[in-house]
C-alpha cells in the first residue's frame, strides 16, 4: 500500500511509530497530484516545495522527540479562497489576478502551528457561488460534476491527493461535494472555527469546515482548527469538547431524527433506499428512531436566497462596478441581481432566519440529531442544468444540490456528510447528519459508529484518474 492510500489517522500513527516517513507521506501525495491532475484539475496551484520542506522540518522534529500531533507532516489542500501568505487567493476568479495574501488566514496558521504540509490550494466554483466546480471533473467520474463549491478540495481527498483538505459552507459548500465524492464533509456549528482571512460569500452563512476520507480523520482535523479568534466577529468561544470519536459502535442512548418532511421529497428513489438503509444501520447499532417534523419548510428557499445574495453582492460591490467582465457569466448575474434588493427583505430574511434557528432548536429537544440524505441526487452530468423529478416538475441542478443543505447553515448546527453507498452507476451516495449547536461530538459519533461496519468507501476508482 502506497501512502497516500492510507486515511490521515492511519498516516498519522505510522509516521508516529516511525513505520513511514512526513517526507515519504508527502511525496507519495505529490506523486498522486501529478498521476491525477490532468484529468480531474483538483487545484489552483500545487506547493510542491512548500510541502516538501513542511515534510523535512516534521522528519527532523519528530526524529528529535518533537511530534505535534496527528496532522504533523500530513498533506493538505486549502480551498483557494483560504489565505497562506506570500501565495495567491484566486476564489478561482480572473478578479483576483496578481493577488497575493499578505498572512496566514485563522485555519492556516493552525494548520501550520499542527505541523501539516501545504500540497496546494484548491478550485472553488468562482467565489464560492454555485455548487458545481465547474473547471474540476468528479473523482469517481470525469464526465460529471465535483458538486461545490469546495469541489477541489473533496476531488483532492477522494483521489488521494491530499491527506485532507478544507473547504467552506455557505449552503451546503463541503457537504454537497463529499456526497458527489464519496468522502467525509463537515460543517461545524456557525462560529466555531474561525473565519479570518478567508474570502467571504455571505458573512451571516459561511462555514469553514474539513473533507477527509473518513469521520475519524475529520474529528482530527476539527480538533486542531477550533478556538476563539475576536478577529472573526462570528467567532464564539465554545465548550471544551473532544472532537475525536471513540472507538465503539454502540449508539444506545442515542435519539435520530429520521423527517417525515422535506428531506425525502423529491429525491432519487437510489439515494432515498440508500439513506434509509443507513439509517436502519444506526438502529441497529442501537440508536432509537424518532419521527420528526421539519419546520418552517416552505420559507428556506427564500430566506437562503434573501441572506446569502444581498450579503454577496455586498462583498463584491467595489470590484463588480470595476472590472465586471473578470467576473463568470453566472456570477456576475447574481451579484448584480442581489444589488437590487431590498433593505426590508433583507430585514425579513434575517427575521425568517432567526424563528427557524428557534424552531430547530425545539425540534433538537427531542432527538439528538438529524439523519436525512445530504443531497437528493448523485452527481450529474457535466453541463447539465436541470432536474426531472417523477412528478414531473423540474428543479435546477443548483437548486437541487443546495435544498437539502440550506437549512443547516440558516440554523447553524453542525452537519455531516457521510458515504453510504452507490447507485446503479456506480456513483456515490451520502447521508447527512445534523445535530445541536456544538453538537459535533454526537454527530461525530454517531458517524465514525457507522462508517466502522464497514460502509465507508475507499479512493475514488482508477479508472476516473
Amino acid at each position: 500500500m502506497e501512502p497516500y492510500e492510507l486515511t490521515l489517522a492511519e498516516a498519522a500513527e505510522a509516521v508516529h511509530s516511525r513505520q513511514v516517513s512526513p517526507v515519504e507521506v508527502v511525496e507519495s501525495a505529490l506523486a498522486r497530484i501529478a498521476r491525477v491532475e490532468p484529468h480531474l484539475n483538483a487545484f489552483t496551484t500545487v506547493t510542491a516545495d512548500r510541502a516538501r520542506d513542511a515534510a523535512r522540518r516534521a522528519e527532523t522534529e519528530i526524529a528529535r522527540g518533537t511530534h505535534r500531533g496527528p496532522l504533523h507532516g500530513m498533506p493538505v489542500g486549502l480551498k483557494d479562497l483560504i489565505d497562506v501568505a506570500g501565495t495567491a487567493t484566486t476564489a478561482s476568479s480572473r478578479a483576483r489576478t496578481g493577488h497575493r495574501a499578505e498572512a496566514d488566514s485563522t485555519v492556516a496558521a493552525r494548520l501550520a502551528s499542527a505541523g501539516a504540509a501545504l500540497v496546494g490550494k484548491t478550485h472553488t466554483h468562482e467565489f464560492a457561488y454555485g455548487l458545481t466546480t465547474p473547471q474540476t471533473a468528479n473523482a469517481w467520474d470525469p464526465d460529471r460534476v465535483a458538486g461545490g463549491s469546495s469541489g477541489g478540495s473533496a476531488v483532492a481527498v477522494a483521489a488521494g491527493a491530499a491527506a485532507f483538505a478544507l473547504g467552506t459552507d455557505t449552503g451546503g459548500s463541503i457537504r454537497v461535494p463529499a456526497a458527489l465524492n464519496g468522502v467525509v464533509g463537515l460543517k461545524p456549528t456557525y462560529g466555531l472555527v474561525p473565519r479570518h482571512g478567508v474570502t467571504s460569500l455571505s458573512w451571516s452563512l459561511d462555514h469553514v469546515g474539513p473533507l477527509t476520507r473518513t469521520v475519524e480523520d475529520a474529528g482530527l482535523v476539527l480538533a486542531a482548527l477550533v478556538g476563539h479568534d475576536p478577529r472573526d466577529p462570528a467567532s464564539v468561544a465554545a465548550p471544551a469538547a473532544d472532537h475525536r470519536p471513540g472507538p465503539g459502535t454502540d449508539l444506545t442512548g442515542l435519539r435520530v431524527g429520521v423527517p417525515g418532511n422535506y428531506y425525502f421529497d423529491r429525491v432519487d428513489p437510489e439515494v432515498e433506499a440508500a439513506v434509509r438503509r443507513a439509517i436502519g444501520r444506526l438502529e441497529e447499532l442501537g440508536a432509537r428512531l424518532v419521527d420528526v417534523e421539519i419546520p418552517m419548510t416552505r420559507y428556506v428557499r427564500a430566506t437562503h436566497w434573501g441572506l446569502m445574495v444581498p450579503e454577496a453582492s455586498a462583498y463584491h460591490e467595489r470590484t463588480l462596478r470595476a472590472v465586471p467582465d473578470l467576473y463568470g457569466a453566472d456570477v456576475r448575474v447574481l451579484l448584480e441581481a442581489g444589488e437590487l434588493m431590498t433593505a426590508g427583505d433583507y430585514l425579513r430574511a434575517q427575521r425568517a432566519r432567526t424563528l427557524m434557528g428557534r424552531a430547530w432548536r425545539d425540534m433538537l429537544e427531542a432527538v439528538d440529531l438529524i439523519a436525512a440524505p445530504t443531497v437528493p441526487i448523485t452527481a450529474v452530468e457535466s453541463g447539465r442544468t436541470e432536474v426531472t423529478w417523477g412528478d414531473g416538475s423540474t428543479e435546477s441542478v443548483a437548486d437541487a444540490y443546495v435544498r437539502l443543505s440550506a437549512p443547516a447553515n440558516l440554523t447553524g448546527v453542525p452537519a455531516l456528510s457521510v458515504p453510504v453507498g452507490l447507485d446503479s452507476a456506480g456513483l456515490p451516495i451520502g447521508m447527512q447528519l445534523m445535530g445541536r449547536p456544538f453538537g459535533e461530538a454526537a454527530v461525530l459519533r454517531a458517524g465514525h459508529a457507522f462508517e466502522r461496519t464497514g460502509s465507508a468507501r475507499g479512493l475514488a476508482p482508477e479508472r476516473a484518474a
